[in-house]
């Protein structure tokens, strides 16, 4: 039987990615979407196709505990990887931003995913292995003016990585953080080609990163080849603000 693995906001262009990436590995695949149900068909049929796998797809909002408890009675009793990828961008001044906002981005990034990983360990730590990836972000750990909240949330991912793998680490489950920085996805389309330009100008590698970049650091981490790695926030960020 192959090994399952959840990706939340699989319908994203890093999601995406890395979903093929599992799916090249041969696991069995559920892959979580909100409302972006065509895109998240297209890439379930591309890996069904490509790579003969089983694939189902599940929706939920996960900005509320009702999503959540929906995601989780859509999934089965035991999962071998979790790939918390869903999240969302969020630009103003700290004094602009109404407390709802404040309150689904707190659930949707952070809250989701320890309430999700709650469900999930015990079936881990029964089998004494597995794998849990929360995706962050570089202004987790550099911190960003005008995104103060997503600053807060993802620095939030990476205190709960570093303290869960410390918690679940003697029972061979491992927790890591991936933390990308300019990535070519959609979270880029308001900006302006030339605020892009000026983006590239400050990252060393001067360019956006790929998500197929980000999901081979998540391909490397799942592998046994990292079976030493837990508790890390690696930035793929193309060495800007390092």
């Amino acid at each position: 039987m192959p090994e399952t693995c959840l990706i939340t906001g699989a319908s994203g262009g890093i999601g995406a990615a890395i979903a093929e990436k599992m799916a090249a590995r041969g696991f069995s695949l559920f892959l979580h979407y909100f409302n972006n149900r065509k895109e998240i068909e297209k890439i379930a049929h591309r890996c069904i196709e490509k790579y003969k796998v089983p694939v189902e797809i599940v929706q939920a909002d996960l900005r509320n505990k009702e999503g959540v408890d929906n995601l989780l009675h859509q999934l089965p009793k035991t999962v071998d990887v979790f790939i918390h990828n869903s999240g969302i961008s969020q630009y103003g001044l700290l004094t602009d931003i109404p407390y709802e906002e404040i309150e689904k981005m707190m659930f949707l990034h952070l809250t989701s995913a320890i309430l999700v990983t709650q469900h999930l360990l015990p079936g881990m730590l029964r089998k004494q292995k597995g794998n849990i990836i929360l995706m962050s972000s570089i202004w987790g750990l550099a911190g960003a003016s005008c995104e103060v909240i997503y600053s807060t949330v993802k620095g939030g991912i990476n205190a709960f990585v570093k303290a869960l793998a410390k918690e679940v680490g003697p029972m061979n489950v491992r927790v890591n953080g991936v933390a990308p920085g300019a990535i070519a996805t959609k979270m880029m389309a308001g900006f302006s080609e030339e605020e892009i330009s000026d983006i590239c100008g400050e990252i060393p590698l001067s360019r956006l990163g790929k998500p197929e970049e980000v999901a081979n650091l998540v391909n490397f981490l799942i592998s046994e080849e990292a079976s030493y790695i837990t508790g890390q926030i690696i930035s793929v960020n193309g060495g800007w603000y390092c």
